[in-house]
């Protein structure tokens, strides 16, 4: 353990030194420990969020605790939708970020309708799981891993997004900003969120290939899927995508054939084709075109140590073993009535439609038939003298 940091500081985002750190502000312990809890992990909350927290009846009391903050410039408020449907409050407040130590947490800045309600939803997960202290900024996970847990991962093993080359090259741990929890009677028990936000497993693929070194190490884990309503049907393609990214490991030689195959597809044009080898293709048939697509997109960002990952037996040995579930959680909850605005799909779809801007008056081809008898066709030859 590292001096000047107690037990509580590693495991949890919410410590008590940042809590304490808004005594200035006039507020409650209890309302301190809300906002520190909302800055770390959402930078939104609504009202009954609040009143759940403080196991309070939605009152005037409530209301006097949003007025005050409004008033003082520290929550902006966001009415997305027709008025008297609900309002949507975003801590903002610089001050108080530095504050807690958090000048640079992303959750402060103003975001998409839709990733603003991802977030409430996130908030709602972890208000309602009192079993397990909460980690949600990068630096906290990182304290975690490090200090408390004595381990050989390199920064390269932990999930992480790179930017330049050489020298050049910064690598930002733990992009995703998905709470890890840590249960209190067992701190060798944690709890991976996911929110499923598209039909498809395609970006939950990647957040399993990210994670599967971190979730080699760690004892025992649960991988917790947080679902909306709008998406319980894809349950079962998320525990499929479970079941082949993380317990189906790829035959050694395989992998390595893979490596030479994928230098070839990113040569030819970036797109997978046929293999000509037919070992590679019985491999393709055996683990499905969405494994072999998603180890793709990894590997063109990581390289071959996805592949040598791949191969691995130790979280399917660890699922044999127990020590590895899978829970859902449905998010019954009302979202005012934009739980359609997290839809990927959506964001997706609406980038296909859209139209490349024109610049310029348009050009007109004429068309050869509709052109005057004065005029002649360029296409017919010049008669000779």
């Amino acid at each position: 353990m590292t001096p000047g940091f107690t037990f509580a500081d590693i495991c949890d985002s919410v410590t008590q030194t940042r809590v304490e750190a808004l005594a200035g502000y006039g507020f409650t312990e209890r309302q301190r420990r809300f906002l520190v809890t909302v800055m770390v992990h959402s930078g939104c909350f609504l009202e009954r969020q609040y009143c759940a927290f403080t196991e309070t009846v939605r009152g005037q009391n409530s209301r006097d605790f949003m007025a005050r903050l409004v008033a003082r410039g520290f929550v902006r408020v966001i009415e997305p939708g027709p008025v008297r449907r609900g309002r949507l409050y975003h801590i903002h407040h610089k001050p108080l970020y530095e504050a807690i130590g958090q000048t640079d947490n992303r959750n402060r800045r103003l975001r998409h309708i839709g990733r603003m309600v991802e977030r409430v939803m996130i908030l709602d997960a972890v208000l309602g799981d009192r079993r397990c202290s909460w980690l949600s900024p990068a630096a906290d996970k990182w304290r975690f891993f490090c200090l408390k847990r004595d381990n050989y991962l390199r920064p390269d093993d932990y999930p992480h997004l790179a930017f330049g080359t050489g020298r050049q090259r910064t690598i930002r741990c733990f992009p995703d900003k998905l709470p890890i929890g840590i249960e209190k009677d067992d701190h060798d028990r944690l709890v991976f969120l996911y929110l499923v936000n598209r039909r498809l497993p395609v970006d939950f693929r990647q957040f399993l290939i990210r994670h599967a070194k971190v979730f080699g190490f760690v004892t025992t884990r649960t991988l917790r899927l947080l679902v909306p309503r709008r998406f319980r049907k894809a349950i079962a393609l998320y525990k499929a995508a479970v079941r082949g990214e993380l317990w189906t490991p790829m035959d050694a030689s395989v992998c390595k054939s893979l490596e030479t195959y994928f230098a070839q597809c990113r040569a030819e044009g970036g797109h997978i084709t046929e293999p000509d080898d037919r070992y590679i293709r019985e491999e393709f048939r055996k683990q499905g075109m969405p494994k072999i697509q998603a180890l793709y997109r990894a590997w063109r960002r990581d390289g071959d140590q996805v592949l040598w990952w791949a191969n691995s037996h130790i979280l399917r040995d660890a699922h044999q073993r127990g020590s590895t579930r899978v829970e859902v959680e449905q998010l019954n909850r009302q979202y005012l009535q934009l739980a359609g605005t997290m839809d990927r799909d959506i964001w997706a779809n609406r980038g296909a439609k859209r139209k490349p801007r024109q610049v310029g008056p348009p050009v007109v081809t004429p068309d050869p038939d509709s052109l005057s008898p004065l005029v002649g066709d360029a296409r017919e030859p010049q008669a000779t003298a």
